[in-house]
């Protein structure tokens, strides 16, 4: 009964694990749905305003109005379901070398050559070559050195447009971006969260990634070629269980 359940465990397992490469088996990777995510639902909907706005009969008849989609308004993002361009620019370099030594010696010696007469009386009865003038000897040392470096360099260039999500009750901006682009069998991938305040969106309505708290950037792919890239499941498993 056991071995029933373990088989059927098993089966499941390898199901799972083979799902997201069936997508791909012999075509290129399917594309996400774009209408299933949080950005979407964000720019369905339009929320509740904070506040009433008064609105003049002057405001509605004049040439220049003040509002965000205006000639001369602030076409930042502001409120849940605008859009904004994330600048992400990284180039960082880090290097670190540490190198350590130690040592230690130490070295003890006791000798009785006249104890009252002691040892001369028990040289006599110790065998040939035996003698307690130099009774006790101990000599110790000990050392250990090490040394390690790490070196790193990253450089990574895009951008990414991303949605306003949600607005915080302190006016921060929550916003969440993905990106994906397909060539010939391979999907790459790039995903951006994170929150922005407004006044660090510039007048061209973008920020840095510097500026983004939280932010979570992620690059990568899938697809025939990252499939060959990785490591079978069973491999993975056994490099995590084996002691060895």
């Amino acid at each position: 009964m056991k071995t029933i359940c373990w088989a059927k465990a098993l089966s499941a397992a390898l199901l799972v694990s083979a799902c997201g490469r069936v997508d791909h088996l012999g075509k290129p990777p399917s594309f996400s749905a774009n209408d299933a995510g949080a950005e979407h639902v964000a720019m369905m909907w339009p929320g509740l305003p904070a506040y009433a706005r008064s609105q003049r009969t002057v405001d509605r008849s004049s040439l220049w109005s003040s509002g965000q989609h205006s000639l001369l308004g602030d076409g930042r993002a502001e409120k849940k379901g605008d859009i904004l361009t994330v600048v992400i620019e990284i180039d960082d370099k880090a290097e670190i070398s540490n190198d350590t030594s130690r040592s230690r010696s130490g070295s003890e010696s006791l000798s009785v050559p006249h104890m009252f007469g002691l040892p001369q009386r028990a040289n006599g009865k110790l065998p040939a070559g035996a003698s307690l003038d130099e009774a006790v000897t101990v000599d110790s040392s000990s050392g250990s050195s090490g040394k390690g470096s790490v070196k790193r360099k990253e450089k990574l260039m895009l951008r990414i447009a991303a949605t306003v999500v949600d607005v915080l009750p302190n006016g921060v901006l929550s916003i969440m971006g993905s990106q994906e682009v397909r060539v010939n069998f391979e999907m790459r991938e790039l995903l951006v969260s994170g929150y922005v305040r407004p006044e660090d969106i510039s007048r061209r309505n973008e920020v840095t990634y510097d500026k983004i708290a939280s932010a979570r950037i992620s690059y990568g792919g899938r697809g025939q070629i990252t499939d060959l890239q990785q490591p079978r499941y069973g491999q993975q498993i056994l490099d995590a269980v084996l002691p060895f």
